[in-house]
């Protein structure tokens, strides 16, 4: 885009238009700040190469679009002189680079997410084969043993190796094979629901906005269904520890296309937004949200949303997190004509 002193646009290219939302002819003489609000910091940028007369680079600069989302770019501010009478111009190039730092975000989080797994498998078969020892040999001695006492104290140890077992197989995530069926995902948001009322009596509002074109797809719906629930619970539990006075989770679907999971992009993709107004992600645990027993809950296990994450991975999609217009967001990406095609 080129902008004169006065910051009104001259030009727009195709680029801009489609960045902008909106078309040249209409764009043109009018000032850049009704079709963009940029931080302070970007346009400083702006006003600096106008003072100055020289080239400057700001790297991730937020742009916000009315009506629309926010967006992050790279951006080059280089004066131009077009009509040798000493005023100059700022031609703004922008490159959007939000899809590039997801695609990273996503591929980084992707190859965590393997790594905690194969190091859980490792870690079960250490801690699995003498937990079997020890329960055996409690059994053993509790069948010679005839004193009362003694015998409460192998039951003890028979029932504390039990629970290190199920916590180790809860950390596994889900084992047996999947089974796919063609089914509908909203009728998996709206079972999630119901079982979400039938705890809370209905004391949460429940918003949708769902998609009726998103076509059925192949899922197991066991799984599918433990993978929302897992969210929406934590969702439910942190707003009752916040004490909030409406609770509120939104539930959104959409089908998106040309868009890209980790390193391989797909044509079609059903995308599952779960929001609510409780009190956010504690900063601390967001890089790492997923991994095995993170909690933001003294109470927490840290072990649900890395079900849901192993379970959305075996659908080959994924699970983000992030906060919009202060609700906390997370986005389940489903590969339609992958999941589809197996």
């Amino acid at each position: 885009m080129l902008i004169n002193d006065e910051l009104a646009i001259e030009f727009l290219n195709p680029s801009a238009e489609a960045l902008l939302q909106v078309s040249g002819n209409r764009a043109l003489g009018q000032p850049l700040s009704r079709f963009i609000d940029l931080e302070e910091d970007a346009w400083q940028v702006v006003l600096q190469t106008l003072a100055e007369g020289v080239t400057y680079t700001q790297r991730q600069a937020i742009i916000d679009v009315p009506g629309h989302q926010r967006t992050m770019v790279d951006y080059i501010a280089t004066p131009v002189d077009l009509k040798s009478d000493g005023q100059l111009y700022v031609m703004v190039e922008m490159q959007p680079v939000d899809r590039l730092l997801r695609i990273a975000r996503e591929e980084s989080l992707l190859n965590s997410q393997a790594t905690s797994r194969n190091l859980i498998r490792g870690l079960a078969h250490e801690i699995k084969n003498p937990l079997g020892g020890l329960r055996g040999a409690a059994q053993l001695l509790s069948n010679e043993l005839e004193n009362a006492e003694l015998l409460d104290y192998t039951e003890v140890i028979i029932e504390e190796a039990d629970r290190l077992s199920n916590l180790v197989d809860r950390m596994l995530g889900p084992r047996k094979p999947m089974t796919r069926e063609s089914i509908n995902i909203h009728q998996v948001l709206e079972h999630v629901v119901k079982l979400i009322n039938a705890e809370n009596k209905q004391r949460i509002e429940f918003h949708r906005d769902y998609d009726p074109s998103i076509p059925d797809i192949a899922i197991d719906r066991e799984q599918m269904i433990q993978a929302v629930l897992n969210i929406i619970r934590n969702a439910m539990e942190a707003m009752q520890a916040a004490n909030i006075a409406t609770p509120q989770i939104g539930l959104k679907s959409r089908v998106l296309r040309q868009f890209t999971i980790g390193t391989q992009r797909h044509k079609l993709v059903c995308c599952i937004e779960i929001t609510d107004n409780g009190p956010g992600i504690n900063e601390s645990i967001k890089e790492s949200l997923f991994m095995p027993m993170i909690s933001g809950r003294a109470d927490g296990t840290g072990l649900g949303l890395s079900i849901t994450q192993s379970i959305l991975n075996q659908h080959h999609g994924l699970v983000e997190s992030d906060t919009i217009d202060g609700l906390t967001r997370f986005s389940m990406f489903l590969p339609l004509e992958l999941v589809n095609d197996q």
